[in-house]
C-alpha cells in the first residue's frame, strides 16, 4: 500500500514499461499493461460466435481463428469438372468444404474437408495440414472441442511452425480449461508471429491472468508464511503519523504480554510480537483496553505476513468494540481498508476509510493511506485532495508531501501539459531540500527524473540516497533499472540487483526484477528460478497472480523455445548494447 512495500509508488505494469517488458517478455508483463488499453481491444481477440445465422460475419471476419486457407490454390479451370490427380481432387473437396463453411453449413463443410483429408496423398503434408486446420475450423464453430483440438494437433504434427492451427488449438484448450496448455500454443504463436499480432497478445494475456489467478489460489491457502525484513516492516509503520502502537507510555505492567510485545516492534524483534499478544489477549489478569491494542498489533503484523483471515479477525474485534479508544478503532479501519483493497474488495475498502473519516478527521493517516490507493488506482483528483487534507493536518509530513508531488507529476502526464511537469518536478525538488535525509524524496523524485530521461541527475538522487540509508534493498533495485534504461549496462545492473539480494535476502523486488532480465536475455530457467524465489516472499494473493504470470510466461517460452528448436537468444528484446532501452 505505501511506498515502504516497494520503494515505489509506480504500479507494476507501470514499471515493466520502463523495463522495456511488453516486448521483451512478450507475453510475462502483459497482464500489467494498463487495463484501458485492454478493454478497448478485447474484442479482436475473440472469434465469431459460432451461430449459423451470422453468415456476414463469418464471411467477412479477418479473425485468424475463423478464417480458411486455400481458397485459391487452383485455378478455377484446374477444378473443373473432373481433377485429374488425387492432390486435385483433395484441393477440389477442401473448396466445396470452404464453400459450405462460408455459408454457415458446418456440418455439411466437414463431410467435405473429410474427402479432402481422405483423398490427399500422404506425400503432400502442407495440403494435409490445411485440410485438417480448416475442419478443426468447422468443428469450432460447432464447439466440437475435443475435435478441434485433434485435428489441429494433426495439422501441427505435419507442420510444426503452422501459426493458425496454433492459435486454434489455444482457444480450444482454453474453452476446456487446460490452461497450460492453451499458454504454450499462445505462447509459440505469439514467438512464430514475432510478437506483432495485437489479438494473439490479448488472447496470451487473458490466458496469463487466468492461470496467474488459479495458481495463486491454490498456492497462497498451502504457502509458509515469511516474515518480511525487519526494514520493511519498520518502513510500514514509519508510513503511519498517529498510530498508536507507536506511542512510548509508561507501562506500569512491564512484564505483561502487550509491553513485551511492544518492546520487540521497538527493537525490531517482530517475530516475538504476535506469540507476546497472544499472551495478553490470552491472560485472565488483562483489562479490555489492553486486549484491544493486542489485538490491533497483532492484527498489524497478521496483515504484513499476508495472513489475512486472521489480520482481519482482530481488526474485526478492535472496530467492533465499544471499548476501544477512537485513534485505535480509526487505526484498525484504516489498516482494514488496506486489507479489502488487497483483497480487490475496493468499495469495501473505501467503505473502512470513510467510517475511520467520520471517526476521527483530524487523523491524517486517514487521508495519507487513501491517498495512496487512488494513485494506484489512478484515481489522482481524489489522492491530491487527500494528500493536501494530510498536510494540512500534518504539515511535516514528509510522505504525504511527496507523494503529493507524485501525483501532481503523474496528472500531468496524463493531460500532457508540460508546464505542469515541470511545476510538478520542481515541487519535488522543494520537497527533497526541505527534507534532506528523507530517502522516499530522492527515491521518487529519481523515479520522475529517469521516466523524464534526466539519467545523470536520477543517478545522483539514486545514491545520495543510498548514502543515507545503505540498508534500503529496493534503492540498489531501481537504481539498477535505470542503468538498464539509461546506457543498456546490463553488468552494472545485475550487480546492483545482486547487492540488494545480498542486504535483503527478502527482497522480493530484486527476484521479480532480476527475473525479468534474466528472461530478456533468455536465460530462462534462470528466471524461472527466480520467480520461485519471489513466490515464496509474495505477502498477497494478487501479488502472487503477478509473479506466477512472469514465472508461467517464461515456463511456456522455454517449452516451446525446446520444441521448436529456436535458440533461446532469439526471443530476447534485451541486446547486449541495451537496444532496447535505445
Amino acid at each position: 500500500m505505501s511506498t515502504g512495500s516497494t520503494g515505489s509508488l509506480l504500479p507494476k505494469w507501470q514499471m515493466a514499461i520502463l523495463l522495456g517488458a511488453p516486448i521483451a517478455l512478450g507475453l510475462g508483463y502483459l497482464y500489467f499493461r494498463n487495463q484501458t488499453t485492454s478493454n478497448l481491444t478485447e474484442e479482436s481477440a475473440d472469434s465469431t460466435d459460432g451461430s449459423s445465422t451470422n453468415k456476414k460475419k463469418i464471411s467477412n471476419s479477418k479473425e485468424k481463428s475463423i478464417s480458411l486457407d486455400g481458397d485459391d490454390k487452383l485455378p478455377k479451370e484446374m477444378v473443373e469438372p473432373k481433377p485429374q490427380t488425387e492432390l486435385e481432387k483433395a484441393i477440389a473437396y477442401k473448396n466445396d468444404g470452404n464453400s459450405r463453411f462460408k455459408s454457415g453449413k458446418f456440418s455439411e463443410a466437414i463431410e467435405f474437408y473429410n474427402k479432402a483429408i481422405e483423398t490427399c496423398p500422404k506425400s503432400q503434408p502442407l495440403d494435409l495440414s490445411t485440410f485438417y486446420q480448416n475442419r478443426a475450423a468447422a468443428y469450432e464453430q460447432l464447439k466440437k472441442w475435443s475435435a478441434v483440438k485433434e485435428d489441429c494437433t494433426n495439422a501441427l504434427e505435419l507442420n510444426s511452425r503452422y501459426i493458425k492451427a496454433l492459435f486454434r488449438r489455444a482457444k480450444a484448450s482454453e474453452n476446456t480449461n487446460d490452461l497450460c496448455a492453451s499458454l504454450e500454443d499462445i505462447t509459440a504463436t505469439c514467438i512464430l508471429e514475432g510478437f506483432q499480432n495485437q489479438s494473439s497478445l490479448i488472447f496470451a494475456d487473458r490466458v496469463l491472468k487466468e492461470l496467474g489467478r488459479r495458481d495463486a489460489k491454490e498456492a497462497f491457502k498451502n504457502r509458509q508464511v515469511v516474515y518480511p525484513s525487519a526494514n520493511f516492516i519498520k518502513t510500514y509503520f514509519a508510513s503511519y503519523s498517529n498510530d498508536p502502537l507507536m506511542t512510548n507510555d509508561a507501562d506500569e505492567n512491564a512484564n505483561s504480554g502487550l509491553s513485551r510485545a511492544k518492546m520487540a516492534l521497538k527493537d525490531g524483534k517482530y517475530e516475538d510480537i504476535i506469540p507476546a499478544c497472544t499472551e495478553e489477549i490470552d491472560s485472565n489478569e488483562s483489562d479490555e483496553k489492553r486486549k484491544i491494542e493486542a489485538r490491533l498489533l497483532r492484527g498489524t503484523i497478521y496483515l504484513l505476513l499476508g495472513s489475512l483471515g486472521e489480520a482481519s479477525k482482530d481488526l474485526d474485534y478492535v472496530i467492533d468494540s465499544s471499548d476501544a479508544d477512537t485513534s485505535v478503532k480509526a487505526n484498525a479501519l484504516i489498516k482494514r481498508a488496506s486489507l479489502n483493497v488487497q483483497n480487490e474488495q475496493h468499495q469495501k475498502g473505501f467503505e473502512d476509510f470513510a467510517a475511520a473519516e467520520k471517526l476521527d478527521p483530524s487523523n491524517a493517516d486517514v487521508y495519507h493511506q487513501r491517498g495512496q490507493v487512488y494513485v494506484l488506482l489512478e484515481k489522482l483528483d481524489e489522492a491530491l485532495a487527500d494528500f493536501n487534507m494530510a498536510i494540512e493536518l500534518t504539515p511535516h509530513m514528509c510522505s504525504a508531501l511527496v507523494q503529493k508531488c507524485y501525483a501532481e507529476y503523474r496528472h500531468a502526464c496524463l493531460v500532457q501539459n508540460q508546464v505542469q511537469i515541470y511545476n510538478a518536478i520542481q515541487a519535488t525538488h522543494r520537497a527533497a531540500d526541505k527534507f534532506p535525509n528523507n530517502i522516499e524524496c530522492y527515491n521518487i523524485l529519481a523515479q520522475i527524473l529517469s521516466e523524464q530521461q534526466q539519467f545523470d541527475k536520477a543517478d545522483e538522487l539514486f545514491e545520495k540516497a543510498i548514502t543515507i540509508q545503505p540498508t534500503q534493498a529496493s534503492l540498489y533495485v531501481h537504481r539498477g533499472l535505470l542503468h538498464l534504461q539509461w546506457n543498456g549496462d546490463i553488468k552494472k545492473s545485475l550487480d546492483l540487483l545482486q547487492k540488494a539480494i545480498d542486504i535483503d535476502e527478502k527482497c522480493e523486488l530484486a527476484y521479480e526484477t532480476l527475473g525479468t532480465i534474466q528472461v530478456q536475455r533468455g536465460l530462462l530457467e534462470d528466471a524461472i528460478e527466480l520467480f520461485e524465489k519471489a513466490l515464496k516472499l509474495c505477502r498477497s494473493e494478487m501479488e502472487m497472480v503477478h509473479i506466477y504470470s512472469l514465472r508461467n510466461a517464461a515456463i511456456a517460452q522455454l517449452n516451446v523455445a525446446k520444441q521448436l528448436g529456436l535458440d533461446l537468444s532469439s526471443l530476447s528484446a534485451l541486446s547486449a548494447t541495451g537496444a532496447a532501452f535505445a
